[in-house]
Formats: C-alpha cells, structure tokens, sequence
C-alpha cells in the first residue's frame, strides 16, 4: 500500500483568490403562472469553501498548519467564509477585508423532488466589476513575505480575480531558491512563474488553453505528451501534474521518463459531484511534496485524494483517514502509455475549479 506520510508537522502558505460556495436546495412543485418556468420551495441554504479558500481547508484536514492570504468584500458572505475557515483552526492574519468590494460567490440552485438525488438547475455568480485596489493585492503579497522563514511550501491558487499576479512570481521564486516547494495552480497567470516553480497543477482544460490547444485533442497520448512538454520548456517547472477527469492524472518533468508518467482515476463508485476536486488534487500533491515524497508518489497520494472527494456534494475535504482508506485500492503510477480515445459523449469533465 502507498505510505502515508505524517502532514501534521508541514506548515504551508496559501495565496489565492477567496470564493464562497452557496448551496441552495428547493424541491419543485407546479409550473408558474406567470412563465412557463418551473415553482421551486425553498428547502435549505448551506455555504462552504471555494477557491484557495477550499485548498485551505483541504490541507487542514489532513492536519498541516495553514495560513491564508487573500482578500473578502466587507459582506455577509465573506464575513460568513471567515466564521467557516476560523473554525477549521486557518490562520486568517494575511486575510485582507476591502471596503467596496464584493466577495466572489457561486449561488448553485439545486432541485429534486422529495426522496431523490438534488441536481444542479441554476448557478448565479456575484462578481466584483473589477480586480481588488492595488494596495490591498500588495499588502496581502507583503504580508506573505514577511511570514517567508516559517512554511514549507506556498501553494497559490488563481480564480482569475486578480490577487496572483504581480508579486506572486517573486515569492514563489523565493521558496524555490531556497530548496522548498512552490505550487501554482494555474487559470490566467503563468508566464511571470517561469523559473520560479516546483510544480504547476493545471487540468487538462487549462494546459489546453496554455498552449492553443483544443482539449479535445488532448485525450490522445500524443498530443498530451506535445503540450506538456511545451509548457515545461517555456515555464520550467520542476514537475508537471495534469488532471484528466475521468482519465486520471498525467504527471511529466525533466525528473521522470520523457514518456511521462500517468495513474488511473481513484475510486469505483458513481461520481457525485467534481466540484473542487482540482483543489484537493493542488492541496494533497504540494503536501505531499513538502514531505519528500517523489512526485510520482505525490500524485498518487493526490489522485486518491481526488476520489474520495467527488463522491460527494459539493467543495469537500479529504482526512487523514479517508485518504489512508482511499489509498488501500487507489491505482499505481506507471508510464503513460498509448491509451484508446474515448468518445466526447462518455467522458466525465475534468475536476472543476470553481468556475
């Protein structure tokens, strides 16, 4: 069975951009009278964790001291996030409260008719019009520096909402320099961050969009192996992990086989929801990283990890036990291989992050 290395000892740096996750579940009674749209009754309303706010908890779980940098609006829902986030025991000092702005949140509506399986119908997302002042995007980045000397890796996590960029690049780069592990996963900004990371984590959307791809394209071995050796020689990362949905994880640097190295999907049971799965996969594969394990490990340990959390509602968490349970059946890491195309139609998409 694949070890489980002891996370309790790691501390890691989070910056990102900071998304709530609303839930909304309504059970369907009549057609409207007033449109030919369906009457929902409010049912229940919960709110969890998105984005680096998600990563943050994913490694608490596994038992690493956390600390999070990144920004909320002065509202309900980013007071809310921080109430959630203070009781998972997540230093929130390098969490920055800017007047006028609004808390990124993702409304999902949910609707099932009583004793089924709720199923998503509508997603509202409430967005601010433009990126966090400047100022506020700086005094987060100052105060990741100033806590340099005390993690063992810094794990940033971009929602396109403008906190990693400027800034970003020169602590990553400080991490590395100094032998410790610096993670990005990737949506807009990469091309600052060459030279300066351990890993990058994109999934297979992302890698195609890093690279002019059609995703499409990418289910072939091939074409993979193309895209991700292009990647690695503009940015220069150590490792490359690539998530591929219902395909596994592909995992390529300079370290490893030119070939590349792949794992199968973890777990047999039917898929709940892929929501936050990329997070859990970024938060599990930097610990583990930290802890010396070699990168093939490490994207066993965050395939497993994946698993496990896909089988349930929403952004969820991987513990300590669950990932040792996951880990007693989860598929070893072998050389990527030529692999059978399979149709669009019976393809599962990739982990989703929060879009």
């Amino acid at each position: 069975m694949t070890r489980l290395p002891d996370f309790s000892r790691l501390s890691v740096a989070v910056l990102g951009d900071l998304v709530v996750d609303h839930w909304l579940y309504a059970q369907p009674t009549r057609l409207s009278r007033e449109a030919p749209v369906m009457v929902l009754r409010h049912e229940r309303e919960t709110l969890g964790a998105g984005g680096a706010a998600n990563v943050a908890r994913n490694l608490r779980a596994l038992g690493a001291r956390v600390a999070l940098h990144g920004l909320v609006g002065r509202d309900a829902f980013g007071r809310e996030l921080c109430a959630l986030l203070e009781r998972d025991g997540i230093d929130l000092a390098g969490v920055e409260s800017v007047p006028g702005w609004v808390t990124p949140t993702k409304t999902r509506i949910l609707a099932a008719e009583a004793r089924r399986s709720p199923h998503q119908v509508l997603r509202i997302d409430r967005e601010p019009s433009a990126s966090a002042p400047a100022q506020a995007r700086a005094d987060v980045h100052a105060r990741a520096r100033a806590l340099l000397d005390e993690f063992d890796a810094v794990l940033f996590s971009d929602y396109g909402y403008g906190l990693v960029g400027e800034g970003s690049p020169e602590l990553a780069r400080a991490f590395r320099d100094d032998g410790r592990v610096s993670v990005l996963d990737p949506r807009t900004e990469i091309e600052a961050f060459a030279g300066a990371l351990t890993a990058l984590t994109p999934n297979v959307g992302e890698l195609a969009h890093f690279t002019h791809r059609d995703a499409r394209t990418l289910d072939d071995v091939a074409a993979l192996r193309s895209a991700a050796g292009g990647l690695l020689e503009r940015l220069a990362p150590q490792v490359l992990l690539v998530t591929r949905g219902n395909l596994g994880m592909a995992l390529f640097g300079a370290a490893h086989s030119a070939q590349g190295v792949a794992v199968e999907a973890s777990g047999d049971g039917e898929v709940t929801d892929v929501t936050g799965a990329g997070d859990t996969a970024a938060a599990v594969f930097t610990l583990a990283l930290a802890a010396r394990c070699d990168a093939p490990h490490a994207m066993v340990l965050a395939n497993a990890a994946a698993g496990v959390v896909v089988m349930e509602q929403g952004a969820a968490v991987c513990s300590c036990g669950e990932l040792e349970a996951a880990l007693a059946c989860a598929p070893a890491a072998v050389l990527l291989a030529r692999a059978e195309r399979q149709p669009p139609a019976e393809r599962q998409p990739p982990a989703e992050r929060q879009r």
